[in-house]
């Protein structure tokens, strides 16, 4: 674009890929360096205090807290050279621009680099929330001042996160473990997930009972013939559902006013409706009616990404990063759901283009947030551009990570412009009259979607994955009241309550936002750091708390409640914005905060209680290190009270009778340690130490048992449990337990049989001896370095040479071992006819009808499954359909033609297709040909917010 004669201008923006994509869209004259993201912080370490700071009191913090909370920053280590740099190159222009994000952390980085180049020359700032050419233009033309309201909220919020982190995480040191970490937003998050597991550890399952009765029509016109229904009241009082259970007792609620029919009774009240007539009610019918999802802002794109692509906060972010910088998406940061005059144009023009006119309401669609503290005053995340390139335009430019989440964002923009999805709803009941006079009545609902307006575009995912999809339609017959009906099945089919299901960094990103925690640009930060502190670990997407993050927890409830409390975490976002308002001080409120000023803006609870600094030392002596490490579970059958230690080594189990005098720790042993101990094994989460799983843990460490003296060497045998589970011990030897083989009714024969392996089976004829033995993968037998797979865990005791030679001889066959035989044969499902089958798996024991497997439920054993429960399982799962694939992480992704040319072919079905849905993941597709764009790397930001 044109420049002023001879005038040279520097471009300053975060990272080097947006440089490169600014640089083309400006002319002569313009020099677009990267500053790599911030590039000064408060010292990190006593290493990066300058000597003549050395001496201060306030240094190891990095901000004089007596004079006006004065912050030292220094220039990071990997930012000098490229300082240097832009030192050189703003003493060589006229002017400097600084193009960095507009968010709070956008504004303290233009801040920080005028602060630490000191130009000479006018310094101006440049705003813009997408990256393509009229946009950088226009910011060209209309540069503003730095906005210092801005740059003290940033500046506020870092000291607080430092004050915070600093002050209380010496506590953890003292109290938990040294090296621990506690943070305004970090230790929030913590206690949400470890609330969570306490309501799992506290759920107490409840069984109940219902009927599904498959009824059919005599004539049902074009509808369908037969239709389900479920049982819902008998003599006018409710069937009991889940809901009506204390999810702490498994009891029916108090007054609930329900029938809770057991297995007896449900299938006697089904046997008692055989062969009745069944006769219709009541049939109401209403419209449906559905309005579009409003446009991403960055927590609904985590959750959804989550849900959709299964990528983390992090890598949604990160993907999102280069589609912003290379020109793809607008600003990726934002809680605002606003779209542009001219993006609501561009949005209907390709709506009419691609589904047609009807697909577009009179009027734009305009939305309302629902963020508390909303911040940011940016548009929604949606396609760059003033007009929106289709997936399959831009397919061959990008990585097939880039692709997926441009189609989501591209998807979502459009269906929150097009009309309402409609259609109608059905509501019917049926009643029966049993043999004993016993009036059953029976519920069933209908949809059917007459527009699918927006449904054709994109799709909402939900968290529950039994879920019904909104374009799911589940239709009716026509029915009509007092209309008869014949029951074809009558079923009775059991049902458990389900504890709370555990966070995914989709849903506590939701949850933080909901309580207006957190910042668009700190979501994915501190999914990071919880997990990277060791305070959560992931299994699959379900986020489990460790037992280190239950001590914290439970340290910082009993002793510091405000610090980690909801509304005062909220209310300190909320303070922040009054500074970037202009309407608070920033010094008033971070005395408040540290000093308890109760004049300041702070927190009052704070203020009152003098204020962070005297809360966390005055009353430091009675913190108890025991108590605080202590998580207690449950009291077992002795009265001993089972508790569980995190101590220096690792969570372990011990176990006491109250007022139990402290044994002395030997060598080594955590201090004060009393009573039985047990490890307690990696990857074991805190709500599966139940108390059968607790027994058997004890059967090792200081409750181990002797089975009994080995008659050969004369020293005992020992039943111990491990952190790889229950083994026998004698002298040097020890070994595992077999898969078939339970701790409590383990025999001294079955240990001595246990200490021979590896049995000695025999000398081949070369000389070479053959083993038998028991692996991670099964019994085996090994001659040098030849394996082969036993069918039986017996035959490593009674295999012979020759039959062990005769294996070996064998070739080795592909894939896996021959199945184990089953852990119970259970006869025919009445559903399919199908033999069932007990087989115990990687993940432990499940059902399968040789097609379909569904793993036991917790409590469940194989020896006290029914048939009908084991039919029943298989038939949810079936009903689920098979598990997405998750496909293998490629190492690189050199091969973009061959996938360009897949999305392509993929992208071709859309436009024709008006009934897609996201789901299909099927690309609208014009036959626009783009050039392809060379591949870009970019520098994520490393913004100080780490310590959140």
């Amino acid at each position: 674009m044109p420049s002023n004669a001879g005038t040279t201008r520097l471009v300053i923006v975060e990272s080097p890929a947006k440089a490169k994509t600014i640089s083309g869209y400006l002319g002569p004259g313009y020099v677009v360096e990267a500053s790599f993201g911030h590039v000064r912080d408060l010292p990190r370490n006593a290493a990066d205090v300058p000597a003549k700071y050395k001496g201060e009191p306030w240094a190891r913090l990095g901000v004089d807290v007596d004079n006006g909370f004065h912050a030292l920053y220094v220039v990071s280590a990997d930012r000098k050279q490229q300082i240097t740099k832009l030192v050189k190159l703003a003493k060589e222009v006229d002017e400097i621009f600084l193009a960095t994000d507009e968010d709070r952390e956008g504004e303290a980085i233009a801040w920080h680099l005028v602060e630490t180049l000191k130009p000479k020359v006018p310094v101006k700032r440049m705003v813009f929330h997408e990256i393509t050419k009229p946009a950088i233009q226009a910011a060209v033309a209309n540069p503003r001042e730095i906005d210092r309201d801005l740059v003290d909220a940033q500046e506020a919020r870092r000291i607080l996160d430092r004050l915070y982190g600093y002050e209380v995480s010496p506590v953890l040191w003292k109290k938990v473990m040294p090296k621990l970490s506690a943070g305004r937003v970090q230790s929030v998050a913590t206690r949400i997930v470890v609330e969570r597991e306490r309501q799992r550890m506290a759920f107490r399952t409840a069984e109940y009972w219902d009927i599904l009765a498959t009824l059919a029509v005599a004539d049902a016109g074009e509808g369908p013939r037969a239709f389900n229904a479920t049982l819902i009241a008998l003599n006018g009082d409710r069937i009991a559902t889940g809901k009506d259970f204390e999810p702490t007792t498994g009891r029916v609620r108090a007054g609930a006013g329900v029938v809770h029919l057991d297995e007896g009774g449900a299938r006697g009240l089904a046997a008692r409706l055989e062969g009745r007539p069944f006769t219709v009610t009541r049939v109401e019918e209403k419209p449906y009616r559905r309005r579009p999802y409003a446009p991403f802002i960055t927590s609904t794109l985590q959750q959804e990404a989550a849900r959709k692509l299964r990528l983390s906060s992090q890598q949604t972010m990160r993907t999102a990063q280069r589609l912003y910088e290379n020109g793809y998406i607008t600003y990726m940061r934002t809680d605002s759901v606003n779209l542009s005059e001219t993006a609501i144009s561009a949005a209907r023009r390709q709506i009419v283009e691609l589904y047609g006119e009807r697909s577009v309401p009179p009027e734009p669609r305009r939305y309302t947030g629902k963020v508390k503290n909303a911040q940011e005053a940016h548009e929604a995340i949606r396609p760059a551009g003033d007009n929106f390139r289709t997936p399959g335009e831009v397919a061959k430019e990008l990585s097939a990570e880039e692709f997926k989440l441009y189609e989501l964002i591209w998807r979502r923009t459009i269906a929150s412009q097009m009309t309402d999805a409609v259609g109608s709803s059905v509501s019917v009941r049926i009643r029966a009259v049993s043999t004993s006079q016993e009036e059953a009545d029976f519920g069933a609902t209908g949809k059917t979607i007459t527009d699918p307006g927006f449904l054709r575009a994109y799709v909402e995912s939900s968290d529950d994955e039994n879920a019904e999809a909104e374009d799911a339609e589940r239709r009716l017959p026509n029915l009509v009241k007092d209309q008869p009906l014949t029951a074809d099945e009558l079923a009775a089919q059991g049902h458990h309550t389900q504890p709370p299901s555990r966070y995914t960094e989709a849903s506590l990103v939701k949850a933080l936002e909901e309580l207006g925690i957190g910042r668009p640009s700190t979501y994915a930060s501190i999914m990071q750091t919880i997990q990277d502190r060791g305070y959560v670990t992931k299994r699959g997407q379900a986020m489990i708390p460790t037992f280190l993050a239950f001590a914290v927890i439970g340290l910082m409830e009993r002793h510091y409640p405000r610090l980690i409390d909801y509304d005062f975490t909220a209310s300190m976002e909320n303070e922040l914005d009054e500074i970037a308002g202009g309407d608070h001080a920033a010094v008033d409120f971070l005395t408040a905060f540290y000093f308890g000023s109760a004049n300041g803006a702070g927190d009052q609870d704070i203020a009152r209680s003098g204020g962070l600094k005297k809360l966390v030392t005055e009353n430091l002596s009675d913190i108890d290190a025991r108590s605080v490490n202590s998580i207690p579970l449950f009291t077992d059958d002795d009265g001993r009270e089972v508790v569980v230690r995190v101590g220096r080594y690792g969570p372990y189990l011990q176990r006491a009778v109250p007022g139990e005098a402290p044994a002395t720790p030997a060598e080594g042993e955590e201090g004060g340690a009393q009573g039985d101990r047990a490890p307690i094994p990696e990857g074991l989460a805190p709500d599966e130490l139940t108390p059968e799983k607790v027994h058997e843990l004890f059967l090792g460490g200081g409750g181990e048992r002797k089975l009994g003296d080995d008659p050969a060497t004369g020293e005992p045998i020992v039943l111990k449990s491990g952190r790889f589970g229950p083994y026998v011990s004698s002298g040097e030897r020890k070994s595992s337990l077999l898969r078939t083989q339970t701790p409590d009714s383990l025999t001294l024969e079955q240990a001595l049989k246990l200490l021979s392996l590896p049995r000695l089976v025999g000398v081949a004829p070369d000389g070479v001896e053959v083993f038998a033995n028991n692996g991670r993968y099964g019994p085996y037998v090994k001659r040098g370095e030849e394996f082969r797979s036993l069918e039986s865990e017996e035959q490593m005791f009674t295999v012979s040479l020759d039959e062990a030679l005769a294996l070996l001889a064998a070739p080795k066959t592909r894939g896996r071992r021959a199945a184990a035989p089953p852990l119970r044969e259970m006869g025919v499902d009445p559903a399919t006819e199908k033999p069932l089958v007990i087989k115990d798996g990687r993940f432990g024991p499940y059902v399968t009808d040789g097609e379909v497997n569904a793993s036991l439920r917790r409590g469940q054993t194989p020896e006290a499954l029914t048939i009908e429960e084991a039919s029943e399982m298989l038939a949810e799962k079936r009903a689920k359909g098979p598990a997405p694939r998750k496909k293998a992480a490629a190492k690189k992704a050199p091969a973009k033609k061959a996938t360009a040319a897949k999305k392509t072919t993929a992208t071709k079905k859309t436009a024709a297709a008006s009934k897609s849905t996201a789901a299909k993941k099927t690309t609208t597709a014009k036959a626009t040909t783009a050039k392809k764009a060379p591949a870009k790397k970019a520098a994520p930001r490393k913004a100080a917010t780490s310590a959140e």
